[in-house]
């Protein structure tokens, strides 16, 4: 074999790897993905913001964020591979509906990030455990047969907001507060040291977690009107088909403005310890923004809706970055 054919043979192998690795983070659904690590990052600043000395504790906060990644994918994943025809039409850039992943590689990939989520969360401690499993848990019941909650609008909305609005808030501070408390970095190998266990939890861990329940209701109900046409084909009933586009688009914007104006509201009445002029500042621009633009948005045009649907979600992102500096810099 001559260099040249070589050189090929390697080319072609890693455009192969790198259409693969691509695929693997379109099935992964990058915008949850971004939203789960920041959450992560998020409760662990404000676990810090709650002590005088910061205690760093690297591996934990990896392996943590391993847990709750890989629960993630499996979640979405498992969403993936039972809306195949659904997809097909609402999302056919989606690797399994595209073909350009078997149903077999996507099982294979939703089956081992499910095990590597709960093994992690395992040799890690209760609340890790604790929130991995109950997310697993619903994010199963969320889109497998003969449970399949997405078919009901109150039982869909309520599983997301559940799950990354309390579940993964209050589990994950728990958790860190937990590490932080025995006072030295836990490694994966140091098992379940129970000493130091607590449940409370500060006024901030639950206004964010507020916030973030109300704030994915908006994005439960509003990820659906982009999805109206392979909803209805195949009978899964939403908000969007009960109400229409504009209530439900006018709905969310009201329920964004909600949090926002609590946030200021909670800032001022029981978090004294946050910089309420950064709190302040940062979430009414936020909410500017966020009108500013609904007022342009097309409600007939996929694309505009699929973008606002996207800035919703910057938004959200934004969050778990400015709620922690505001505590931090309290």
């Amino acid at each position: 074999m001559n260099n040249d054919s070589i050189g090929r043979s390697g080319s072609d192998r890693n455009g192969v790897m790198l259409r693969w690795l691509r695929a693997f983070w379109e099935f992964s659904r990058p915008h949850t993905i971004v939203g789960t690590s920041l959450s992560v990052l998020a409760l662990y600043a404000i676990a810090q913001s709650e002590r005088v000395l910061v205690i760093p504790v690297v591996l934990p906060l990896f392996f943590a964020w391993l847990a709750c990644i890989c629960g993630n994918i499996y979640i979405v994943g498992l969403n993936q591979l039972e809306d195949v025809e659904i997809d097909k039409i609402n999302k056919p850039y989606l690797p399994v509906a595209s073909g350009e992943f078997s149903r077999k590689t996507g099982e294979l990939i939703v089956t081992l990030t499910g095990i590597i989520a709960v093994l992690t969360a395992v040799l890690q401690g209760p609340f890790l455990l604790a929130t991995v499993g109950v997310s697993l848990a619903i994010g199963t019941a969320y889109s497998l047969p003969p449970i399949r909650l997405k078919r009901f609008p109150f039982w869909a909305a309520l599983c997301i907001f559940t799950v990354r609005g309390a579940i993964v808030n209050l589990g994950l501070f728990l958790h860190f507060n937990w590490v932080l408390s025995l006072g030295r970095a836990k490694s994966i190998f140091s098992g379940w040291n129970l000493e130091n266990l607590s449940f409370a939890i500060p006024a901030e861990v639950w206004v964010l977690t507020a916030f973030v329940v109300v704030f994915t209701f908006a994005i439960a109900i509003f990820k659906d009107i982009p999805d109206m046409e392979g909803d209805k084909q195949y009978n899964i009933t939403t908000f969007t088909i009960k109400l229409g586009k504009p209530a439900v688009f006018n709905l969310s914007g009201w329920v964004l403005t909600v949090c926002y104006l609590g946030a200021l509201l909670a800032g001022v009445l029981v978090l004294p310890k946050v910089n309420l002029v950064f709190l302040a500042v940062t979430h009414l621009v936020a909410l500017g923004l966020m009108w500013f633009w609904s007022e342009k948005v097309d409600l007939e045009d996929k694309m505009e809706i699929a973008q606002f649907y996207q800035f919703i979600w910057k938004l959200f992102f934004l969050e778990y970055i400015i709620f922690p500096a505001a505590c931090l810099l309290g």
